[in-house]
């Protein structure tokens, strides 16, 4: 099915791509750095993002042939908007050493198994916790916010070797990570690469 795109939309990618020349990135590098820099309405993360492309390719190859796609919280799940997600942050319980967002990552990792897309964009300590774990993800977009752990986090997640989306700054946000995930989604699933 086809995604129409609300013409106050097409303005304001209209006017990000004045302020910004994005066309220098390859194609699903350039959907994610787009769709993130619209939702902040925040030029800076042209140069924030890290991501590669070829992690990008296979993660947009999984999440179009089914893979689950699993939610730090349900803010992020509300700006997905054309895929379920799994997200078990409601059943979660806090406890000694253990955040109830790592909990809810452990859970869901018993429901998805390896080969998930995982999208943080809330807690730190999810991201942690999904580094601890064997759960070989088709990607993780690790864009949590805050001052204490995020941006740890995501440094440790770009150490990891993990295929991921991340950004150097504190920066991010559940309406970020939705984004990025929805760059993915949105993007044609036959596409050139540029040379």
């Amino acid at each position: 099915m086809n995604r129409v795109v609300h013409p106050i939309e097409q303005e304001s990618f209209r006017r990000l791509r004045a302020r910004l020349d994005t066309s220098h990135f390859p194609p699903l590098t350039r959907a994610v750095v787009e769709r993130v820099i619209h939702s902040a309405a925040d030029l800076a993360y042209a140069t924030d993002l890290v991501m590669e492309e070829g992690e990008l390719s296979s993660a947009h190859a999984a999440l179009h042939s089914g893979a689950p796609v699993v939610v730090d919280v349900e803010m992020v799940a509300a700006g997905i908007t054309r895929r379920d997600t799994v997200c078990r942050l409601k059943d979660a319980k806090s406890g000694p050493g253990l955040t109830r967002s790592a909990h809810a990552v452990r859970l869901a990792y018993e429901d998805v198994g390896p080969g998930a897309i995982w999208v943080i964009g809330c807690a730190p300590t999810a991201l942690e916790e999904l580094l601890t774990l064997d759960a070989d993800p088709a990607l993780v977009i690790g864009l949590p916010v805050g001052f204490v752990g995020a941006a740890e986090s995501k440094a440790a997640l770009r150490e990891s070797g993990l295929p991921a989306v991340s950004n150097v700054s504190e920066k991010g946000g559940s309406a970020v990570a939705a984004a990025a995930l929805n760059a993915l989604l949105y993007h044609p699933t036959s596409y050139e690469e540029k040379p």
